[in-house]
């Protein structure tokens, strides 16, 4: 495991981690390599910091303290479309999408950026014939090809997390951070959602935020485990299924908990 590992190389690295609200602790030292192409699971208890954690990658929080490096360089208080720009996107745990716009527009707000355009309000965009193929692809990644011409707020609410999966992985982002992105699904939604994950991850480097734990043994490569702020500890499912610290801690010591 660790020469497949060592192989893949580290693609971020978060060295001791700190966020600070006032006097108030939120993460305190996390120090975590998510190697190139896993797919690795944050969970933990509510108030452990997952959404701090992820709002630090992705520059929507500056660190009081620590480092973030993505494929080697420094992004730690750099802003999130500078961020986005270097090859990271993610979703949120609410909905972010353009209500009012059809689908396939909401995907190609994402793509023209990706492909180097910027705001003009003389250019048609319906005549960029790159833009919209790409669009195109991301829509049939997404299984939304039929859906295009719709507006994106009368979608159902799995459809709209599936649209939002979709605006994160158009801008050809090799890493992708998803939070809770089956949070208030059927049984039957949240399946045809990690099947949409392991498509659109494959390539590419998932890190997620997930309470589903069925969803994260499905998915995750690796997992970590986050509480009070901590990492209390990283490793394959299987054995973090098995480590008493992370039952006591988490998921509760009965042997039906995991």
């Amino acid at each position: 495991m660790k020469d497949a590992r060592a192989s893949r190389g580290c693609v971020l690295q978060l060295r001791d981690l700190h966020k600070r609200f006032g006097a108030t602790p939120i993460i305190r030292g996390v120090s975590l390599d998510i190697d190139q192409g896993e797919r690795h699971a944050i969970i933990g208890p509510n108030g452990a910091g997952k959404s701090t954690l992820f709002n630090l990658v992705s520059g929507l929080f500056a660190p009081s303290a620590g480092s973030i490096r993505l494929d080697g360089e420094p992004i730690e208080g750099f802003s999130p479309f500078e961020i986005y720009r270097r090859g990271l996107a993610r979703s949120f745990q609410v909905t972010n999408i353009f209500p009012r716009l059809s689908v396939f527009e909401n995907i190609r707000c994402s793509v023209l950026w990706s492909l180097g355009y910027r705001y003009s309000f003389k250019r048609d965009v319906a005549k960029l014939s790159d833009a919209n193929a790409r669009t195109g692809e991301v829509l049939e990644q997404i299984g939304m090809s039929a859906r295009r011409d719709v507006r994106a707020g009368v979608l159902t609410y799995a459809e709209q997390r599936a649209l939002e999966i979709g605006i994160t992985i158009a801008g050809n982002a090799r890493v992708i951070l998803l939070d809770e992105p089956t949070a208030g699904m059927s049984r039957a939604e949240a399946a045809r959602a990690v099947s949409l994950i392991r498509t659109i991850s494959v390539g590419r480097t998932l890190v997620m935020v997930e309470h589903d734990m069925g969803v994260v043994f499905d998915l995750a490569d690796r997992i970590s485990v986050l509480v009070y702020g901590e990492i209390i500890a990283t490793d394959a499912p299987t054995r973090i299924r098995e480590n008493p610290a992370v039952r006591a801690a988490y998921l509760g010591t009965g042997p039906g908990n995991l």
